[in-house]
């Protein structure tokens, strides 16, 4: 059986890093979206373009190593997360922060171009209270780093506040006026509003909660599911530890919440789709 966590952060420095993958294929887990961190976490200042540059480099390496020396598939997700804009904007002021992040965002369309990683990401808007100018600033670099996207026809992967119908009915606003094939637009950490999601055309990414993946599933099984683990001894499990995607499926399976049809559209079709990435039966 496939099973896929299409979010998950490795940390070599502060994680389990390779034993966290492992843990995930022990538990039945077989292909993993690994999502860059921060500049920060992989020891780089985050001040300008090339440090975010450096970082992704970094990130592919280690999904290189991933798929090296453990069973899983991995593939890399490469972008800059909305919280480093924050950051670089209260250092360097808003226009600077904006160029550089614009520049980085291109070297990760690069990236995807040349097959190193399946989609740009997580980039979006912070998910805290923030100015007013840092925030239309993030709309603006979210739309960028979408136009990016359509423009090497990759996925992109969006960090935001807590969604609601609402919020998503504004996200299919967005992706209209970019222009981007909406189903491409991952909405990751998204509630199970599976329903609103494919009305608007995006795809949502679960938190593979027990709740949250009934809720789901009662809707249909356009989704794909998640742990957002961030791989960090100093919080072990959070968001949702390393095993909780394959044993929450092989779970509702069981308990005949999923049919096997559920789980090959949620594990293989989804995200064959969204990623144009051949998953191997």
């Amino acid at each position: 059986m496939i099973i896929w966590d299409d979010h998950f952060h490795v940390d070599p420095y502060k994680g389990l890093f390779l034993e966290a993958v492992k843990q995930f294929h022990r538990a039945g887990g077989t292909h993993l979206v690994v999502v860059y961190k921060t500049a920060h976490d992989y020891g780089f200042p985050g001040l300008k373009a090339e440090d975010f540059m450096k970082a992704m480099d970094f990130h592919i390496e280690l999904v290189e190593k991933i798929n090296r020396e453990t069973p899983v598939k991995a593939y890399a997700v490469v972008g800059v997360h909305p919280a480093e804009f924050v950051y670089l904007a209260e250092q360097k002021g808003l226009e600077y922060a904006k160029d550089e992040v614009m520049k980085a965002l291109k070297y990760a369309q690069r990236l995807c171009l040349e097959g190193k990683a399946i989609a740009i990401g997580e980039i979006g808007r912070p998910h805290y209270e923030v100015s007013e100018e840092i925030w239309e600033a993030s709309i603006e670099l979210m739309k960028y780093g979408m136009g990016l996207a359509k423009e090497a026809d990759c996925a992109v992967q969006l960090h935001t506040e807590s969604f609601d119908e609402e919020r998503f009915r504004e996200l299919g606003e967005y992706v209209r006026e970019v222009g981007i094939k909406p189903y491409k637009v991952v909405k990751h950490f998204s509630p199970p509003l599976v329903k609103v999601a494919e009305e608007v055309g995006v795809f949502p990414s679960i938190i593979a909660s027990k709740k949250n993946i009934k809720a789901a599933i009662e809707q249909g099984n356009r989704f794909m599911m998640e742990t957002d683990y961030i791989d960090d001894k100093r919080r072990p499990g959070a968001v949702l530890g390393p095993k909780t995607v394959p044993k929450r499926t092989k779970a509702f399976l069981q308990n005949g919440l999923f049919t096997e049809e559920d789980v090959y559209k949620i594990h293989v079709e989804n995200p064959r789709k969204v990623y144009e990435v051949e998953v191997e039966e």
